[in-house]
C-alpha cells in the first residue's frame, strides 16, 4: 500500500522505462517471451482437454462397453441398477395400459379384446426392459471410463507443473488484463449463474443429470443440502477474491461491478 495512487506510479514507471536506452530490446525481449507464454499455455489447455477425452471414448468404445456389455449378459443380474428406475418403468407401463383402454373406448381400436390388451403390454414391457438394460449398462460403463478420464487428467496435470504454472500464469494476465467494465460484467455473469437467485434452478438440473448419468438413485435430501451448501461457499470465496486480490489490483473494477450491481 502507497499514500500515492497506482496510476501516478505507474506513469512514472512507463516515463522512466521510454528514457531507458535499453528500452527497445527489453520490449522485443518481453515480446518473445510473452509469445513463447501464450504459445505454451494453448498447446498445454488443448493437451487437457483433448488427451482425456480420446481416452474417454476409446476406452468407452473397444474397452470398458464391450467387457461390461458381455459380463452383463452372461450374469443374471437385475435389470435396474436402484428402485427410482423400476418406480419410472411401472409408471411407465401404467400409463401405457391406461391409454390402450382409452383407445378402446374412444373407438379407435376395432378389434378389442383383454388377450390382445395383455400382448400389448407384454411388448411394450419387454421393450421397456431393453431399454433400461441399455441405461444400466451405459451408467456402469460411465462410471469407469470417468475415473480413467479422471486418472488421465491427474497424471497430466502432475507431468505438466511447469506447464501448468505458465497457463495459470497466462490465464491471470488475461483477467487482469480486461477492461473495468468487462471485469465486472465476467463478475456479474458468474456470480448469477453459480450462486444468483436463479442458480438453484441449475444446480438441480446438474444434480439429476449427474444421478442418471451414473444410474443413482434420486435422493432430494442430497441434492437440496448440495444447493444450500456449495453456492454459498463458492460465493464466499469469490468474494473473498475481489477482498484480498481485485480490490488491489483494480479497485476501479470493484467500484464498476459495485455500481452496476446495485
Amino acid at each position: 500500500m502507497s499514500f500515492i495512487p497506482r496510476s501516478i506510479l505507474r506513469t512514472i514507471e512507463k516515463f522512466q522505462q521510454t528514457l531507458d536506452p535499453n528500452a527497445e530490446v527489453k520490449v522485443i525481449e518481453e515480446f518473445r517471451a510473452s509469445r513463447l507464454q501464450t504459445i505454451s499455455s494453448v498447446r498445454f489447455l488443448l493437451l487437457l482437454i483433448v488427451v482425456p477425452l480420446l481416452i474417454n471414448q476409446l476406452s468407452r468404445n473397444f474397452l470398458i462397453a464391450p467387457l461390461i456389455e458381455k459380463f452383463w449378459n452372461s450374469q443374471e443380474l437385475n435389470i435396474f441398477l436402484n428402485c427410482s428406475q423400476e418406480e419410472k418403468v411401472l409408471a411407465e407401463l401404467k400409463r401405457f395400459e391406461q391409454s390402450v383402454y382409452f383407445e378402446a373406448r374412444i373407438g379407435k381400436v376395432t378389434t378389442f379384446s383383454d388377450e390382445l390388451v395383455q400382448k400389448k403390454i407384454k411388448k411394450k414391457a419387454i421393450a421397456l426392459v431393453a431399454e433400461n438394460k441399455i441405461k444400466s449398462i451405459n451408467a456402469v460403463t460411465n462410471i469407469f471410463t470417468d475415473i480413467l478420464t479422471a486418472i488421465t487428467l491427474i497424471i497430466l496435470i502432475l507431468t505438466g507443473k511447469q506447464q501448468l504454472s505458465i497457463l495459470m500464469s497466462f490465464a491471470g494476465d488475461i483477467t487482469y488484463s480486461l477492461s473495468d467494465s468487462a471485469k465486472a460484467f465476467l463478475i456479474i455473469l458468474f456470480t448469477d449463474i453459480f450462486v444468483g437467485f436463479h442458480s438453484p434452478y441449475g444446480w438441480q438440473i446438474v444434480i439429476e443429470s449427474t444421478f442418471q448419468h451414473y444410474g443413482l438413485p434420486e435422493n432430494k435430501n442430497l441434492a437440496s443440502l448440495f444447493i444450500a451448501t456449495v453456492p454459498v461457499i463458492m460465493d464466499t470465496v469469490f468474494k473473498y477474491w475481489i477482498f484480498r486480490y481485485l480490490n488491489r489490483s483494480s479497485p476501479s473494477a470493484v467500484a464498476t461491478y459495485r455500481n452496476m450491481n446495485e
